[in-house]
């Protein structure tokens, strides 16, 4: 029995330091060693203060600021914690809303967000991700399309010139990686940070 056990120790051992320490060790070296900001969070600084992550979305509701996709992220009802309610962007909780096309609740909510975008002026036909939310309830980016919905009334909010807020989003859409990965994007607290910088 011992001279079955004794391998089975020093296996568990060796994979242990090796899986445990070692590996996590030299991945986190060469990440450091190669990409530093990408391995420490992504984080955005504005005046030496952190701001937020390039890599996380944040919940602009003013009319002032570009608004992100919808969030389907909750948190524990502070009245009752066998409950949940709505925290968008909460990125201790990341999940989609896993509501299924013909679900009430989504189907309610899809109208009303349609709803709000019509009454700020927006036309036509609307683009997916300005009413639907992301799988992990956190995507940092809109696409081009819905990022250009909001231009007039970001515009008219700040009065500010319609064709120098459209110019400062297009100055902003992020190419498919290696120029065939994903789709156009912008980032919208980076798009928020800059247009706040922005003067008529």
């Amino acid at each position: 029995m011992f001279a079955q056990l004794r391998p089975a120790v020093i296996f568990m051992i060796v994979f242990t330091v090796l899986t445990g320490a070692a590996y996590p060790a030299i991945v986190t070296g060469i990440a450091q060693g190669l990409f530093p900001r990408q391995a420490n969070g992504s984080l955005i600084e504005r005046d030496g203060k952190v701001v937020g992550s390039a890599l996380i979305g944040q919940d602009f509701a003013s009319e002032r600021y570009f608004h992100p996709r919808p969030s389907a992220t909750s948190a524990p009802d502070p009245k009752d914690a066998s409950k949940t309610i709505d925290a968008p962007y909460n990125a201790s909780s990341s999940s989609g809303s896993n509501l299924g096309p013909i679900n009430g609740k989504l189907v309610e909510r899809l109208k009303a967000d349609t709803a709000a975008l019509r009454t700020a002026g927006a036309t036509g036909p609307l683009p997916a991700d300005a009413v639907t939310t992301s799988a992990s309830g956190l995507d940092p980016h809109v696409s081009p399309e819905t990022a250009r919905l909001q231009v007039a009334r970001v515009a008219r909010e700040r009065g500010l010139p319609v064709a120098k807020v459209r110019e400062l989003v297009d100055h902003h859409v992020e190419g498919r990686a290696f120029g065939l990965i994903g789709e156009p994007r912008v980032n919208v607290l980076q798009l928020n940070l800059d247009l706040d910088q922005l003067r008529n």
